[in-house]
Formats: structure tokens, C-alpha cells, sequence
């Protein structure tokens, strides 16, 4: 079986997902196409040999509609024979588009693909595609799902964080992320996003606070909890988990991640095709993995997918030197960190999307990138993404530089 190298990975900026972001004003067709333009020139990529354009998007409407992988390949100027795909795995997109295309280079059958996604959350708002779910009562009577915040707030009542606990690590996630932007960690994969005229909309993630306190996030209010308590969805929460007296409501919007518009680029190939282009490879997948897991408290997913991918590339937690956990909700790499038991010195490093947003299809694509070029940076070996999923799901991917 082929080896699959990941041979670049780019990202734009992450900018305020509101009209008034930085890149509110740029179609999301037009800012995957730039990523794409940028790809191709830093690896002087003839794109007649890109067999597969693979893009998450979770809101694929209006705007991102179309098969935007297709679109924007065209709106680029790639050679027309290109093919495009868009898929959805909710917050897991991003990754599983690198994971799909690091399993067709396994196989042989491709050898060089383009895996990323993009999201325009200024744009096309989460929740401007409602699924089933939300429009069928039997089959909320059936799953009884509960709205991600207030699962994360499940997550929390369950496992006994507070809200100390949770703005404990939303702070340093700002802190990591204030950091890792001051000193330049992210500028190897970042390009700029510029408007017609060439002029720079940003350069730099928008969303880092980097004057955030424990005092500032101790008075924001809690986001979810009118909604738990008088959407009903406490009530459910609590039909599915009885040993809780009650939900306790600790997240808000300074410990969950940011909604931002962004996109992000991996090139993969197999050994020979990067020898053919000139190509030098900067890792290699090791092992993938998605898993479902119970669908009211819905983001545990992460320790299990991890646990998986770890098996099935005959490793053990301690054999890996960096995690990156997507920050849906700070809960979220708590239950992580506590469940795998890793140290927290290892996990996010550079902050996470918390401090600096989670663009949905995007997000994966720019956590493996991040996570290669910190491994880079710090001459490690070996390294681990995974994030929740909506709807109870888990995905994981392991890389090793080379």
C-alpha cells in the first residue's frame, strides 16, 4: 500500500464572521479560489495533475452551494480538468476531507489531490441549512437532540467542570494564541487575503483577544442557558441523563469558539507524483478514524476517535508529541484531556478556536497544518488532530513529519 504525504498546507486568516469582519466582503467562492491561486504558485504546481479537489462545507447553501470545490477550482483558473467534491461532516469536514484523500492515495487508484474546506460564516450563518432534525417532531421525540452549547454544557454538568474550570482554559487558549501570532508561529501556512485592487483585507487572524482576563470572562453571561431552560432542551437532556439533578449553564461566548469566515489547503500525493512535480514531503498520514458516539451529549467524540486511530497505527497516547483538539466549547478538550490523560502542555499549543474561531469545513484543514508546522517548528515527530462532531461523531487523524 502507497504512503500518503501531506506535501504543503495554507490557511487564510480567520476573520469576524459578522458584516462588519474583515473578510465579510469576499464571496467564499472567491476566498478558497485565492488559497487555491497561492497553492499553486508556492509549488509551482502544474494543476493538470491534481486528480481531486475535496472541500468541506457544512452550510452548503446560497453562496457555498454548487459544489463550491468544482467552482472555485474554474473560479482559480486550474486546469479545467480538475474535478471537485464537496462534503459534510459537520465540524469534522476539514479533516475528513484530508482523511479521504490520504485513503485514495493509499489505494493507488490518485496520486495527487487538494484537501481543505471553506466557510463564510459572515455569509451563509450556521443554521442556514436546517436538516431533518429540525423540522421533523418524531424525530426529535426519537433522538432528542439538544442544541450543541447546551451539550456543552451537558459535557460540563457531567464530567463536574465549572465555570472557573471552563474560562481557566478559554484564557489560555487566548494567551497561547496572543503568543503563537506575536512570534510569528503561524506564518509559514497564513496567506493574506487581498481585495480586486490587490490591497490587503488581512493578514492575521482577527478574532485573538489578546487583552482577554479571567475577570473579562467571568462577567460574560451564559450563553445557553434560557435556551436549555426554556427551550426545553434541559428537559431532555436530563430524560437521557437522570443522575444530573439539573444542567449547569458555565459556557458563554468567551470559553466556545468564535464564528469566523475562513478557508484552509493541504496538497497530498504519494512519494512518486512529489518526486515527478519536485515536490519535498513534510509528513506523512499515519492513521485515520471517525466514530459515532451517543447522540444527545453528542461532543465526546474526540477521546474515542483518538483511541481508534491510535490502534489502528499500533501507538499509545505517549507515543505522540502534539495534540490539537478542535476548542468547539472549552468542556470539550477538558473531557479530552482527562479521558486520554495527556498532559496539557502537549494539547493546543498555539491556542485554538476559541481564541481565534472555528470556520465549520475549514477548521480541520487548518489544525493539521497548524499541528505540522508547530511539529516543524519544535522538530517533533509525531502528531494528533480530532474534534466533536454534531450529531454524535468523533474524528481523529495522525501525522508524522518526515
Amino acid at each position: 500500500m502507497k504512503e500518503a504525504f501531506i506535501y504543503d498546507a495554507l490557511r487564510t486568516p480567520r476573520g469576524k464572521g459578522r458584516p462588519d469582519g474583515r473578510l465579510h466582503e469576499v464571496n467564499p467562492v472567491d476566498l478558497l479560489a485565492g488559497l487555491m491561486q497561492a497553492l499553486q504558485v508556492r509549488n509551482r504546481l502544474d494543476t493538470s495533475q491534481i486528480q481531486d479537489a475535496l472541500i468541506g462545507c457544512v452550510m452548503p447553501v446560497g453562496e457555498q452551494s454548487g459544489c463550491i470545490a468544482k467552482t472555485a477550482a474554474l473560479r482559480a483558473g486550474w486546469d479545467w480538468q480538475v474535478p471537485g467534491v464537496q462534503l459534510d461532516r459537520y465540524c469534522g469536514s476539514g479533516i475528513e476531507a484530508v482523511n479521504i484523500a490520504a485513503a485514495k492515495l493509499r489505494s493507488g487508484w490518485e496520486d495527487l489531490i487538494v484537501a481543505g474546506g471553506v466557510e463564510s460564516m459572515s455569509r451563509v450563518a450556521m443554521g442556514g441549512a436546517p436538516g431533518p432534525r429540525d423540522t421533523k417532531p418524531e424525530l426529535v421525540f426519537q433522538l432528542q437532540p439538544v442544541p450543541t452549547g447546551v451539550a456543552a454544557d451537558l459535557l460540563a454538568s457531567l464530567d463536574g467542570h465549572t465555570r472557573d474550570d471552563v474560562d481557566a482554559y478559554a484564557l489560555r487558549s487566548q494567551q497561547r494564541a496572543a503568543h503563537a501570532r506575536a512570534n510569528g508561529h503561524f506564518a509559514r501556512s497564513i496567506v493574506p487575503v487581498k481585495d480586486i485592487n490587490g490591497l490587503t483585507l488581512l493578514a492575521e487572524d482577527e478574532l485573538i483577544r489578546a487583552d482577554s482576563t479571567a475577570e473579562k470572562l467571568g462577567a460574560l453571561k451564559p450563553s445557553f442557558q434560557a435556551m436549555g431552560e426554556l427551550g426545553g432542551f434541559d428537559a431532555l437532556a436530563l430524560m437521557k441523563y437522570p443522575q444530573l439533578e439539573r444542567l449547569t449553564h458555565v459556557h458563554t461566548g468567551g470559553n466556545s469558539s468564535g464564528i469566523v469566515d475562513g478557508a484552509s489547503l493541504l496538497l497530498l500525493g504519494t512519494a512518486e507524483k512529489g518526486q515527478a512535480l519536485g515536490l519535498t514531503p513534510r509528513a506523512r498520514v499515519v492513521s485515520v478514524a471517525a466514530i459515532g458516539t451517543e447522540p444527545t451529549l453528542m461532543l465526546a467524540g474526540p477521546a474515542p476517535a483518538s483511541r481508534l486511530a491510535l490502534r489502528r497505527a499500533g501507538l499509545a497516547i505517549d507515543d505522540i508529541d502534539l495534540i490539537e483538539v478542535n476548542e468547539a466549547f472549552s468542556s470539550v478538550v477538558l473531557r479530552f484531556i482527562s479521558e486520554m490523560r495527556v498532559d496539557p502542555e502537549r494539547v493546543n499549543v498555539n491556542g485554538g478556536a476559541i481564541a481565534m474561531g472555528h470556520p465549520l469545513g475549514a477548521t480541520g484543514g487548518m489544525l493539521i497544518g497548524t499541528l505540522l508546522d508547530e511539529l516543524e517548528r519544535r522538530q517533533l515527530r509525531r502528531g494528533l488532530v480530532t474534534a466533536c462532531v454534531a450529531g454524535g461523531m468523533g474524528i481523529a487523524t495522525i501525522i508524522e513529519r518526515v
